[in-house]
């Protein structure tokens, strides 16, 4: 695989991605979050379960090695993608595609925090970025973001704490295992959630079932698939800058699909977010070539 292509399928995941937050918008009229993020979960385990099969066949550290760290991740995960979930039912796709791309500004500080590892003056010009970006995205005024933007950007921290325990998974070096435990992990914490708090009900399941499959298919087994093969043919920091267009597509998604409009302030804001996450991304990329 060239690097041009490898580029492609990485851009292929953003869309992906982006697209996603319309698909989590619209299934929220059907279903409930958790039921929705339990379905999801599921069918990518499910997907991604013969891969994982092999995968361990082929590996030499024991299955048994990654389970807690899987464990680890699936609750994070979980956490963080209810506090989404629940969040885009009044936030708008375009605040929540900006909102959690704050994690990767947020990721530095609590690695700070648990791992000790201080970020340097470029990640505190980005945390500077996403602050004003932030503020520029609620209309001029932090008052301006509703309870779901609130949830949404809670959720960013959860997704920074998630990057760093799949980071340490790592080490193990059987990621589709990995995450494939991880979605399991997922499945049964929202599942045994929608039964507690939320109506169950089969028609309202079909009717988000394409939204559902779309997510669990392709926003969550096919991109890990893509990012998992293409990372050995591109570095991982252009590849993060890639996947930035997430926020991008979202947005077009959005604005096609939702007629979703942001005033002038909050394009300022938007801007300003995606420039924070590119100068974390390129102060990444300068750390590793030093």
């Amino acid at each position: 695989m060239t690097r041009l292509q490898a580029d492609l399928w990485v851009m292929l995941a953003a869309l992906i991605w982006g697209v996603a937050f319309y698909f989590q918008k619209t299934a929220m009229t059907h279903i409930g979050p958790f039921l929705f993020l339990g379905l999801r979960a599921l069918i990518a385990a499910l997907v991604l379960a013969p891969f994982a099969f092999r995968e361990t066949a082929n590996s030499k550290p024991s299955v048994s090695s990654v389970v807690p760290i899987a464990c680890m991740g699936g609750t994070v995960f979980f956490t963080a993608a209810a506090l989404q979930q629940a969040g885009i039912v009044t936030a708008t796709v375009t605040n929540t595609s900006f909102l959690t791309a704050l994690y990767v500004v947020v990721t530095p500080f609590i690695s700070w925090l648990l791992l000790r590892q201080q970020p340097g003056s470029t990640v505190w010009l980005g945390a500077g970025l996403a602050f004003a970006g932030t503020w520029a995205l609620g209309g001029g005024t932090l008052s301006g973001f509703h309870q779901g933007d609130w949830l949404i950007a809670a959720s960013s921290i959860l997704w920074s704490l998630y990057i760093i325990v799949t980071g340490i998974a790592g080490k193990h070096a059987v990621p589709l295992t990995y995450t494939c435990l991880q979605f399991s992990v997922v499945a049964l914490l929202a599942l045994l959630a929608a039964f507690g708090f939320e109506h169950v009900n089969l028609t309202r399941i079909a009717a988000a079932g394409p939204a559902v499959l779309y997510v669990g298919v392709l926003s969550s087994a096919l991109t890990f698939a893509i990012l998992a093969s293409v990372t050995r043919h591109s570095p991982a920091p252009r590849v993060a800058i890639l996947l930035s267009l997430e926020a991008v597509f979202a947005v077009l998604a959005a604005a096609i699909l939702l007629d979703e409009r942001l005033p002038l302030i909050g394009w300022l804001g938007a801007g300003l977010i995606l420039s924070s996450v590119i100068v974390i991304q390129l102060s990444r990329a300068d750390k590793r070539e030093a």
